[in-house]
């Protein structure tokens, strides 16, 4: 049922990549570039990509590049409810975070690299939506790389139920989190780490305690303030009636057209440099060295 790729299997140093990304995150075909993209960084960091989907009844860790190509608009978007589903039909399932630390866990995989963790929507409870990455990353005993929480995101409410959770927040070089497309004016991170080793020896520690999760937040190298396109997205959004799993992507494609492209390739960058930092992590973790 779970099928891990040689590669993976054998590799000391391993990053967790999502298809969600792929498949729902970018323009027709962008998706696959910045997956290969986001594969090479983690390579050139000394660790290898394991990038997590589902295809042909089975969840594949590790995929080529064929494989890759199968992940459009039309895969299924896969969280941790999906797996089963997805694979009893046979339905090409694009992971979210969730789904792919629910992947981590059972492939026993402790590092990944994203964009931006889900958290409580705006609103909350109406409507009364609460992502599912937040009770996956508690139980699973893995670090996540993202660049903070999702913009779209209520990420005051976000940071108080990752507390509840007990998940360290941890930023990387900055004592403020960052929020997505800027690089601050998030809530204060309740602890700064200054290096991928650091990260790597809370995780360790964490995890001796018997914790599961952290969050890794890198600040975007270029910071946009996209807060008045959020709000005009998030109501365009409430408008057409687009809610649950839809709402991410509806929004970024919105913020692609509107801010002309800048959006697009700033979350381009952030993704594949968090798969970078999330190498060095892994690598610091396995004892590896470059």
């Amino acid at each position: 049922m779970i099928l891990v790729a040689d590669e993976v299997r054998d590799a000391d140093a391993v990053v967790a990549l999502e298809t969600t990304l792929i498949a729902h995150g970018f323009p027709r075909g962008d998706g696959v570039a910045v997956g290969l993209d986001s594969e090479a960084r983690i390579r050139e960091a000394g660790a290898v990509p394991a990038t997590i989907g589902v295809l042909d009844g089975q969840i594949r860790v590790g995929l080529t590049h064929d494989e890759l190509e199968r992940f459009d608009v039309n895969a299924r978007k896969t969280g941790p409810r999906d797996l089963a589903a997805c694979v009893v039909q046979r339905a090409v399932g694009a992971t979210t975070v969730g789904g792919t630390l629910a992947v981590c866990r059972a492939a026993g995989i402790n590092v990944m690299g994203t964009g931006g963790l889900g958290g409580v929507h705006r609103g909350f409870p109406n409507p009364p939506d609460v992502s599912a990455d937040l009770g996956e990353l508690a139980r699973t005993r893995a670090l996540v790389v993202s660049a903070g929480i999702k913009s779209l995101l209520d990420v005051p409410a976000t940071m108080e139920v990752l507390e509840t959770l007990g998940v360290p927040v941890l930023g990387f070089r900055t004592d403020e989190l960052p929020l997505f497309y800027a690089a601050y004016g998030g809530p204060p991170v309740p602890a700064r780490v200054e290096s991928a080793a650091e990260a790597a020896d809370v995780a360790r520690t964490h995890w001796e305690f018997g914790g599961g999760g952290l969050l890794l937040a890198r600040s975007p190298d270029t910071s946009l303030d996209v807060e008045p396109l959020l709000e005009e997205a998030l109501a365009a959004a409430e408008r057409r009636n687009v809610t649950g799993q839809l709402v991410t992507p509806f929004v970024l494609a919105f913020l692609h057209e509107r801010s002309e492209g800048r959006t697009l390739a700033a979350n381009r960058e952030l993704i594949v440099a968090n798969a970078g930092l999330a190498a060095e992590v892994a690598v610091a973790l396995s004892g590896a060295s470059r």
